[in-house]
C-alpha cells in the first residue's frame, strides 16, 4: 500500500525515518512531505493514489478524500478530527478513520494549570508592567488555588489529569461529565450538573471534545450563573464557548477572568474578534498539545495505528 504523511510531525526528520521502517520494510511505500500546505489542490496533489494517509491538525476536507478513489484509512494525528471533511465524503462508509487521543494529556494539563495561574497571579501582565520602568503602574494581589472549586467540565483522560494537578494544589474538585469513573469517586471528586457547576466553582476547566451537542456549552446563561470571582479555562475546543458572549462576561464584570488557548478559529485571530480586546483574558495560540515530549508520544502513536491497520488490525478508530 501506498502510505503519505502529508505535513510534519514536529518531531526530528530521524524520528520519521525510524517509526516508517517497519511499514518499508513490510514492503508498502512510505512518502512524507515536511512542509504544511493548506491549499486543496496542493492536498489534492500530496493525497493523489494513496492508501492510507497521515495528518495531523492541518485541516483536511472533503473534497481533497473525493479525489483520491484509492484512500481506505485516514490516520489523524491529533485528538481532535472535526477538521476532517470525512462525514460528507462520497465513499465516507469505505474509509477508516483513527485518531492520537492521549499523547497530549499531561501537555494540555499543565497548560490549563498555567493558564489558571497567570489569570490568578497576572503573571503576564506583570511581565509587561514592569518593563514599563519609571512608569511602573503598581502591583497586583492576586489569588490562590488552594481551597478553590475547580469544576472540571469533561472528566476523560485529559480532564483526569487536570484534576488531579488542581488536587495537589489543594483544591477543590468537581466534574461534569456523562459518566462517573471510579478513579475519580476514589479522589472524592463530586459530580454535578454543569448548572450547579457554574454557580459552585471558582474555576471551570474546559476539557470536552467539540460535537453538536457541546458547540456554545458555555452559553450566555451558563456565563450568568457563574460568579463575579470565577474565571473561566479554555484548553479544548474553541466553539465550546459562546466568546461573544464571555467577551461581554469579562468587559462587564460578570466574571473575573478567563484563560483560553483556543477560540473559534485557529490564529491569526482577526484584529476585531472580541476577545483580543477582552479584560482579564489571558490568550495562547492553540498550544496546550505542543510540548517537545508529546510530540515524540504523538508520532509513536500516529505510526502505530498505521501499522496496525497495515497488519488488518485497526485501533483507536473514531468513525466506527
Amino acid at each position: 500500500m501506498l502510505v503519505k504523511l502529508l505535513e510534519p510531525l514536529n518531531v526530528s526528520k530521524e524520528t520519521i525515518d525510524k517509526l516508517a521502517q517497519p511499514i518499508i520494510d513490510a514492503g508498502h511505500e512510505f512518502v512524507y512531505y515536511d512542509t504544511k500546505t493548506t491549499d486543496v489542490e496542493e492536498l489534492k496533489e500530496r493525497s493523489k493514489d494513496a492508501d492510507v494517509i497521515m495528518i495531523a491538525n492541518n485541516p483536511y476536507p472533503t473534497e481533497v478524500i473525493d479525489s483520491n478513489d484509492n484512500l481506505k484509512y485516514i490516520n489523524v494525528a491529533f485528538t481532535g478530527f472535526d477538521h476532517v471533511g470525512l462525514d460528507e465524503a462520497k465513499n465516507k462508509d469505505d474509509i477508516l478513520m483513527s485518531n492520537a487521543a492521549g499523547y497530549a494529556n499531561n501537555a494540555v494539563a499543565e497548560l490549563a494549570l498555567g493558564l489558571t495561574l497567570d489569570v490568578y497571579r497576572q503573571i503576564t501582565q506583570g511581565d509587561e508592567d514592569i518593563r514599563k520602568a519609571d512608569d511602573f503602574p503598581g502591583v497586583f494581589q492576586g489569588r490562590e488555588i488552594k481551597g478553590k472549586t475547580v469544576a472540571i467540565v469533561g472528566l476523560g483522560k485529559i480532564g483526569m489529569m487536570t484534576a488531579k494537578l488542581f488536587d495537589a494544589f489543594g483544591a477543590n474538585i468537581l466534574a461534569v461529565d456523562a459518566y462517573e469513573n471510579d478513579e475519580a469517586k476514589a479522589m472524592g471528586i463530586e459530580y454535578v450538573s454543569l448548572e450547579e457547576a457554574a454557580e459552585r466553582a471558582d474555576i471551570i476547566s474546559l476539557h470536552t471534545p467539540l460535537m453538536e451537542s457541546t458547540r456554545g456549552l458555555i452559553s450566555k446563561d451558563i456565563l450568568a450563573k457563574m460568579k463575579p470571582s470565577a474565571i473561566l479555562i479554555n484548553t479544548a475546543r474553541g466553539p465550546v464557548v459562546d466568546n461573544a458572549a464571555l467577551a461581554e462576561a469579562l468587559n462587564n464584570g460578570d466574571i473575573a477572568g478567563a484563560g483560553l488557548d483556543v477560540f473559534d478559529m485557529e490564529p491569526p485571530i482577526p484584529a476585531d474578534y472580541p476577545l483580543l480586546s477582552a479584560k482579564n483574558a489571558v490568550l495562547t495560540p492553540h498550544v496546550a498539545f505542543l510540548t517537545d515530549e508529546s510530540m515524540e508520544i504523538r508520532a509513536d502513536i500516529a505510526f502505530a495505528n498505521t501499522i496496525a491497520f497495515l497488519e488488518g488490525n485497526p485501533q483507536n478508530v473514531v468513525n466506527r
